[in-house]
């Protein structure tokens, strides 16, 4: 059974930001050709170094204003693109490569407080999500970030209320 759904950035907010070329803060988009491996925040799949464009905005996650908000940078992919589709599974290519893409977990409750966090290292992503879903009814919902840049990658809801 599905415990969980990957939620990435919205095509519509992509959209959105590349025509006006402004984030929701009010900052200029900065476009750049890609110098790592991203993740794109709405297709979640790795940016060709040196040759896609991609553009740098800051996002914050959240829709309660508290001391856990973490806005910050993330790159979306210059050219308009899919959201992820393959939902109920964490994205492969970024699961398949922890050198490039380790990953961190941070469990909020409603409130949008954290109560959970943990490094996914040498585990199985999706395995470890469902079993924080099980294990944990407190956790409402999961951030994916990077463990080395602490930038945020996606949302990652429970499917399903307890």
């Amino acid at each position: 059974m599905t415990k969980f759904k990957i939620v990435p950035l919205s095509k519509k907010l992509a959209t959105q930001i590349r025509t006006c070329r402004k984030d929701n803060f009010g900052h200029h988009i900065v476009e750049q050709t890609a110098t790592g491996l991203g993740p794109c925040r709405v297709s979640l799949k790795p940016f060709k170094i040196g040759i896609d464009k991609r553009l740098l905005l800051s996002h914050n996650p959240f829709s309660i204003d508290n001391a856990y908000n973490q806005p910050g940078p993330v790159f979306i992919q210059a050219e308009e693109v899919e959201e992820y589709s393959e939902v109920h599974r964490f994205p492969p290519e970024i699961k398949a490569d922890k050198t490039h893409f380790p990953i961190s977990l941070i469990g909020y409750n409603p409130e949008q407080q954290m109560v959970y966090s943990r490094l996914v290292g040498d585990e199985d992503i999706d395995e470890m999500i469902g079993k924080i879903f099980d294990q944990r009814p407190d956790v409402e919902y999961l951030h994916a970030r990077s463990a080395e840049a602490c930038c945020y990658i996606c949302a990652i809801e429970r499917v399903g209320k307890l």
